[in-house]
């Protein structure tokens, strides 16, 4: 294993990514670089919840917007923002919004500054509670409703909300050594 040098000014926010409006949370913990941009958190957002990129999205931090600039948006480019430019402090939080249809709205608290470990590889998933839900099927409202009908094989729609998520789903689910192994390919 190639350990690559950081400069002595990197630390490790560590923070937990919690899904907004949904029982029982849907929750992350990471650990990445304060040297990462908005848009590679982006990316891992993108991993540890388990969406799959389709939609847009933006990070609101200290009432400022964040995202892939667009003739139709006014937000800040995330490409160009280190984390450390706009966090500074353990307990900030900030939000990250994933698909402006289903509006799934993500709690982001900075825990820890921690220090960089040298052996360690950035970025990391080290706890996680819940699968995600599945893409474009209407926010938290048609999140729940979705979970009632695959748990009712007499519904009349269970068979094709089942097939529609692939097979099968199980919102418990949560598999970390999984999301480490996608994290390490975005480096």
């Amino acid at each position: 294993m190639t350990n690559i040098k950081k400069p002595a000014n990197v630390n490790i926010y560590q923070m937990k990514v919690t899904l907004e409006d949904i029982s029982p949370p849907i929750s992350r913990r990471i650990q990445v670089t304060n040297d990462t941009t908005l848009g590679k958190l982006h990316s891992i957002l993108q991993i540890i919840m388990g969406w799959n990129n389709y939609h847009l999205h933006e990070f609101v931090i200290d009432g400022v917007s964040y995202g892939v600039p667009d003739k139709e948006t006014m937000f800040e480019n995330e490409k160009n923002v280190r984390l450390s430019k706009v966090v500074s402090e353990e307990k900030t939080k900030f939000a990250y919004i994933y698909d402006f249809g289903d509006y799934w709205q993500h709690k982001i608290l900075i825990e820890k500054i921690l220090p960089l470990e040298p052996d360690m590889q950035y970025p990391i998933c080290i706890k996680g509670k819940r699968a995600c839900p599945p893409e474009d099927c209407g926010g938290a409202g048609g999140y729940e409703e979705f979970l009632k009908t695959i748990q009712d094989p007499n519904h009349p729609e269970h068979d094709e909300m089942l097939e529609w998520a692939g097979g099968s789903f199980d919102p418990e689910a949560f598999d970390i050594d999984e999301i480490n192994r996608d994290l390490r390919k975005i480096r």
